[in-house]
């Protein structure tokens, strides 16, 4: 695993690579030039947000199979040439949001009472506090625009000074904010209408970019303080001076000037506006646990597990991993017997989880089954980020469908490939701590602990097929540890699960082939 650190790190996150076993080579002065000449070397590349890692990069970095940002905001990372390229996009969002919510309430004290002012003052050894009268937060009420994991901490802190919470975020349930005890907006100007105290936590998109501007000043409250360390460009830097000038804002504290790292922002020449240099994140604890939570996402991207913080796939959390670990594992293995057993072409995917898994992330369980459908006909890179990518570029329908009683099981996941008119069905479920079990194939049932070497074959349902299949797999040195049959009554026709010790070569195969009453057999490799 060879890995570029491009940007920065704690030095607790490069000890936790170099002690994975990881090649680390820590870079963070290289021109654009001399990044894209060596990126084609390395299996990973770290960054912060400095680093612009686009299509231009991509073409270049033909190794790279995750890009892992320190932090929480993706804003320089392009989405669409990772994910279509199979390269899974981590992030840190967990890491840093204690120092985050109190830098933002340190930004409302500071700006509240004029503390930098005063301090400047009487540096210049002036005893004065004239014009520089602050305000008490006890009693006031703040309008929290963003309520997810930032926004929250600051909602539950600023309780705390007897302030009044209200908040605006239509993506957040009703039950959420009744939890927080804060009271729900539906609308951003009636948030604006009666919140002293306006702070911003929500991420930069294009819905958001702009969302506080002319308009919803209008709206605002008089005299009101404006806070924004989530992003610059969510609170329109022109709107604010403007608002500042009409006396609609009277004093702000902003984190994220506009054309960072460049000191350009006009806010700069603002009275009463006291700015930092996006320093949400840089504490001591905070860049420890960036560069440790960066370091352990990067590696199992590169061991091929399932990454929590991955932010091209779907949204899984941490607590959640370790439950579906089994049937990720159990999604790839019924989607890879598919092609081992046929051979024609996939139209449609149609997978029915039933039971307990049904109440699951399953859409996540459902990019390792495509994982694992297309794996062994395909040269190029599958994994979960792309799987969905190849099966639309292969004209492959896929649907979900779930059902909540499933009889005889707990939990159980059906695939059916149809292809040319033709339907393959295999179902799996798991049992204990996440053994898995194929419990039908085609109609047949068994109850088989899949094995990494499988014969699986067809036969008529009569005296002496087994016995044959015996004999000649010894005669072939191939040790069977179990077997299996299931059979179709009506049909007069039996399936053969066996598992074997080995790989069973192509002569040993025709052997069994041309064995009366066999009418198909395939070696299935796990």
């Amino acid at each position: 695993m060879k890995i570029l650190i491009s940007e920065q790190i704690a030095q607790k996150g490069v000890e936790k690579l170099t002690q994975e076993g990881a090649s680390v080579d820590i870079k963070t002065n290289l021109s654009r030039e001399e990044l894209l000449a060596i990126i084609g070397e390395y299996d990973a590349l770290i960054v912060r947000s400095n680093t612009k890692v686009n299509e231009e990069l991509y073409q270049k970095a033909t190794r790279l199979k995750v890009v892992g940002r320190a932090g929480n905001g993706v804003d320089n990372i392009e989405m669409n040439g990772a994910t279509k390229r199979g390269i899974i996009v981590v992030n840190t969002p967990e890491s840093n949001i204690v120092s985050a919510a109190e830098l933002s309430i340190g930004l409302l004290f500071a700006t509240c009472r004029n503390i930098p002012q005063l301090h400047n003052r009487l540096q210049e050894r002036v005893w004065d506090r004239s014009g520089l009268k602050g305000m008490e937060l006890q009693g006031k009420t703040v309008g929290i625009v963003g309520l997810g994991r930032i926004g929250s901490l600051v909602a539950t802190r600023l309780k705390s000074f007897g302030m009044n919470i209200i908040a605006y975020d239509p993506y957040i349930s009703d039950s959420r904010f009744k939890n927080l005890g804060v009271e729900k907006q539906e609308k951003l100007e009636d948030l604006m209408s009666k919140c002293d105290i306006l702070t911003v936590h929500t991420p930069k998109t294009e819905e958001t970019y702009g969302m506080i501007g002319k308009d919803q000043f209008k709206a605002a409250k008089k005299g009101m303080t404006v806070i924004n360390c989530a992003r610059a460009g969510i609170v329109n830097e022109a709107a604010l001076i403007e608002a500042m000038k009409a006396n609609i804002v009277k004093r702000a504290g902003v984190d994220v000037p506009e054309g960072e790292p460049e000191p350009t922002s006009p806010l700069l020449d603002v009275d009463n506006v006291i700015i930092t240099p996006h320093a949400g994140a840089d504490t001591v604890e905070a860049q420890d646990n960036v560069g440790i939570t960066v370091a352990q996402e990067v590696i199992a991207a590169l061991r091929g597990e399932m990454v929590p913080n991955a932010v091209n796939l779907p949204t899984l959390p941490a607590q959640e991993l370790d439950t579906v670990k089994a049937y990720l594992k159990l999604g790839e293995t019924l989607g890879k017997m598919y092609y081992q057993l046929e051979k024609e072409a996939v139209d449609k995917v149609e997978i029915i989880y039933r039971g307990e898994v049904a109440a699951m992330e399953t859409s996540v369980i459902s990019l390792a089954i495509l994982k694992g459908l297309f794996e062994p006909v395909l040269k190029e890179r599958i994994n979960y980020v792309n799987a969905n990518v190849i099966a639309k570029s292969r004209g492959v329908t896929v649907t979900e469908s779930k059902e909540s009683i499933v009889e005889n099981y707990l939990t159980l996941i059906t695939v059916k490939v149809k292809s040319k008119g033709r339907e393959f069905t295999i179902s799996g479920t798991t049992f204990g701590k996440g053994e898995l079990r194929i419990v039908e194939i085609n109609g047949y049932e068994f109850d088989v602990h899949p094995a990494p070497y499988m014969l699986i074959a067809e036969n008529m349902d009569k005296p002496g097929v087994v016995g044959q299949m015996g004999t000649l797999l010894g005669v072939g040195k191939v040790n069977i540890a179990t077997m299996q049959l299931g059979r179709k009554f009506t049909e007069q026709q039996a399936m053969m699960v066996l598992t074997v010790d080995s790989e069973v070569s192509k002569e040993t195969l025709e052997f069994l082939g041309g064995v009366e009453g066999i009418l198909r057999v395939r070696f299935v490799k796990l």
